[in-house]
């Protein structure tokens, strides 16, 4: 034990004080790192409204500072084995020549980090919006270059590779629609129909819990279709960014009550039987 004390003691000043300056150093970096990185990122990038601009500043600044400390991480690991007696030499060596084979095997992560990088630059979707991935629709969680992690309605995390993915649809990006179909009676007077259902819009798009969240009032666009006991017709209005579901919901339940006001008819499905003459 006597031996043991001044050895580690040796040790210690020739490389454990080397190894803590590198691990403090590194610390010290990735923390100034991460305060530039926010500081150009919220002076630099802005988008078309300021939520969207605080999703998109808080993607990028994720994606860079994860992408710092793993640099900052691997170099302190080089720079630290020396220290410990291990030759780095033959590991970078190693590295060189297991990279070469397993370099048709990691063709798919290279891909996946391609895929990543241009999803951030063209600015696909971000961090808090709603997406839906070949069929895949829930809440971007986080975006990493390789992947991107979403929740469904049910709460269930998807992780999807960037690279993996064919067609990305954005639900919440700059504005969002309302965008309704709702069958009345064909004995219903479409002119009285049409003049209900804008004045409920109207009333839905002043109402101070909800006109913050409308763009434009839902109103009647088109007779969409007859259909087999009812006309169809599309209502159609504009939302901010993840408020549709809400503000259609809130319209379906006030065009019902107006609908039983004024006595207008949503049809169930209807069959005509006619009976035959004997």
């Amino acid at each position: 034990m006597e031996n043991i004390i001044p050895k580690l003691i040796s040790w210690f000043l020739a490389h454990g004080i080397k190894i803590l300056i590198i691990l403090i150093t590194v610390y010290f970096i990735g923390r100034i790192g991460r305060k530039i990185i926010e500081r150009i990122i919220k002076k630099g990038v802005k988008d078309t409204s300021k939520e969207a601009t605080g999703k998109r500043q808080n993607t990028l600044i994720g994606v860079f500072t994860s992408a710092l400390k793993i640099a900052l991480w691997l170099m302190a690991i080089m720079m630290t084995l020396p220290e410990l007696g291990i030759n780095v030499t033959p590991i970078l060596a190693g590295a060189g020549i297991l990279g070469v084979a397993l370099g048709f095997g990691a063709q798919y992560m290279i891909r996946d980090f391609l895929a990543g990088l241009f999803i951030i630059i063209e600015n696909q979707y971000r961090e808090g919006d709603v997406v839906c991935l070949d069929g895949t629709c829930g809440l971007v969680e986080s975006i990493t270059l390789r992947k991107t992690i979403l929740r469904d309605l049910d709460g269930t995390v998807h992780n999807i590779p960037n690279g993996g993915t064919k067609k990305s649809s954005n639900l919440s990006k700059k504005f969002a629609r309302v965008n309704l179909n709702i069958g009345v009676s064909y004995k219903e007077d479409l002119k009285k129909v049409i003049k209900v259902v804008n004045k409920v819009g109207k009333k839905l798009a002043e109402d101070p819990e909800w006109k913050g969240s409308i763009i434009k009032p839902p109103q009647f666009l088109r007779v969409n279709d007859f259909g087999e006991s009812a006309i169809i017709i599309k209502i159609l209005g504009e939302t901010k960014p993840l408020k549709q579901w809400g503000i259609t919901g809130e319209l379906r339940k006030r065009i019902k009550i107006s609908f039983d006001k004024e006595g207008i008819e949503i049809p169930f499905p209807q069959i005509v039987i006619h009976r035959a003459k004997n």
